[in-house]
């Protein structure tokens, strides 16, 4: 167990904790949510040790071991990535490094002799004689191949650096897991074997990430930090946002009587419990919600933008025809070749690929900010698209500029009364009020930007939308906005995402694109990942 008692934390007159009560129990998953720069990341590093707070204490049961994602890529460099991976388990590898000394001594004494043989008992107690076949399937199932194994971890590709951190992390059973966004960088394989993983882990988890998918699928509570405090609901994410939802909307009905609201709520509770499947994790969820009390379901003080895309006018009958599209990367490697599909009314298409540069090209080449090295592609004449790019600084270089100035640029000719009130309703609606319309957009963070790009892309009236991972850099409040949005958007959407939950609930098609070639799916993006056929034909198109 972990006892989180008085914990307050402040940097100069900020106060980020104030006097914060957990605790932490065996067999639950807590994903902790909150808004951007809430403290999220930094309450991880005060339950590992990283950060001392200025008041209170973290408590761990005496014996008991916390092992945690790190951040620092660069940190293992000249180690293995085999030994990285067993320096996961600090205290086996202690005992390990202290032994070997031990035996590399020339002058080896009787008193040398014992030290060993103790070190030697310990070392086979916390598993130590099958670590290196461990960690060596660990690092398989997380597909970093043998080939890799024995290569210093500075020698090895940057998006397998993250799965041998991870592994370090789950390395040897630890009672209790730290992890900080640990499903970044990870292909979709991979992101579900984690999700099982933890499902049947026995011990503490505790996590940190923007992947809802992800949250819902591990977590048998939420740590919902707001205003300097953090409390814990039962339930997965979407759980605590609908019940909160829920909560909130009784709040405001006065004509319900108290009897009927808890009612709903019974009923709620009962709906969601009764939804789990086979997993250890799914039924601990399960149970948790049938011991919940309805005094627990509490409104959320959140703020959720206000994300709301109208068509000045339908499509026509042709939107967009892309015929034998083709495109190589520096390096002289094939992004992707042979692409021709047409797109019909009621479309909405998540693309996919292994490769993100592909996916990224392909939008760019579309939206006339990059050229094709063959094929062409027709826009028909009807169509407006808002396109909300993967990388965003070419529009953010006057760094001096307000955001009214800022959003009054990308006003559309044919609004004739784009005036200060106008202008600040679509700042407001992302929740960019008073005077932070004056702030220079010099200064914003990722998630403002993003924010101020989906302002300008609602100034579009667009009939169809182009998104390049429209959830990097935004916090939980505006993704479930954003993704909420998209599901009622009446015109054509094309996106790909990392999200699941935002490429599951929005697309009907899925295409993705390869080195040989197009797989094109009338589909969700879950039956897409489970027709055996095309895993087959996936392979086959990444030989």
């Amino acid at each position: 167990m972990i006892n989180v008692n008085n914990v307050t934390l402040s940097f100069g007159k900020r106060v980020l904790f104030d006097e914060v009560n957990l605790s932490f129990s065996k067999g639950n998953c807590y994903g902790v949510i909150g808004a951007n720069g809430a403290g999220k990341s930094t309450f991880l590093r005060i339950l590992s040790g990283e950060i001392e707070p200025n008041k209170g204490s973290v408590d761990i049961t005496p014996g008991e071991r916390m092992a945690v994602l790190t951040q620092n890529h660069f940190q293992f460099d000249e180690f293995s990535v085999l030994n990285t991976v067993m320096m996961g388990h600090k205290k086996m590898w202690s005992v390990m490094k202290e032994r070997d000394t031990i035996y590399a001594l020339e002058d080896f004494t009787e008193e040398d002799g014992m030290r060993a043989g103790d070190l030697e008992a310990e070392f086979g107690e916390m598993g130590g004689y099958t670590a290196e076949s461990d960690a060596a399937t660990l690092l398989n199932e997380l597909g970093v191949n043998e080939a890799y194994h024995q290569i210093q971890m500075k020698d090895i590709p940057g998006s397998l650096k993250v799965r041998v951190l991870l592994a370090q992390a789950l390395f040897g059973n630890p009672d209790a897991l730290i992890l900080d966004e640990p499903t970044n960088d990870l292909d979709v394989e991979t992101i579900n074997w984690l999700e099982n993983f933890l499902a049947e882990f026995e011990n503490i988890v505790i996590v940190v990430s923007h992947d809802r998918h992800f949250l819902d699928a591990v977590c048998t509570h939420v740590a919902d930090v707001d205003r300097q405090k953090i409390k814990i609901y039962t339930g997965n994410y979407t759980f605590w946002y609908e019940s909160s939802q829920l909560a909130a909307r009784q709040a405001t009905d006065k004509n319900k009587k108290t009897e009927e609201k808890r009612k709903d709520l019974l009923d709620f509770i009962a709906r969601f419990s009764a939804n789990a499947s086979k997993s250890k994790q799914a039924t601990s969820r399960k149970k948790a919600l049938e011991k919940l009390v309805i005094e627990d379901i509490q409104p959320s003080n959140r703020k959720y933008p206000g994300i709301i895309f109208k068509q000045d006018r339908e499509v026509g009958n042709q939107i967009l025809n892309v015929e034998k599209l083709y495109k190589k990367a520096e390096d002289g490697r094939v992004l992707f070749k042979d692409v021709s599909f047409s797109i019909n009314k009621g479309d909405r298409i998540a693309f996919f690929s292994r490769n993100h540069v592909a996916l990224t090209s392909f939008f760019q080449i579309i939206n006339k900010e990059m050229e094709a090295d063959g094929g062409k592609y027709e826009w028909g004449t009807t169509i407006t698209t808002a396109f909300l790019p993967n990388d965003n600084a070419k529009y953010f270089k006057k760094g001096d500029v307000t955001l009214l100035d800022w959003l009054r640029d990308f006003v559309p000719p044919t609004v004739t009364d784009a005036d200060e009130p106008f202008l600040r309703g679509f700042l407001g609606k992302m929740l960019f009020g008073g005077d932070e319309i004056l702030k220079k957009v010099g200064v914003l963070s990722g998630g403002e930007k993003v924010r101020c790009m989906l302002s300008r892309m609602m100034l579009q009236n667009p009939n169809l939308v182009v998104l390049d991972e429209p959830t990097n850099h935004l916090d939980l409040e505006s993704i479930q906005a954003f993704n909420e949005s998209m599901i009622n958007f009446k015109g054509v959407v094309m996106l790909t995402s990392h999200d699941h939950t935002f490429m599951q609930t929005v697309a009907s098609r899925i295409i993705e694109l390869t080195p040989k070639g197009i797989i094109d799916r009338l589909s969700t993006f879950d039956e897409y990942l489970a027709d055996d056929r095309v895993k087959a034909l996936r392979e086959e198109m990444y030989k």
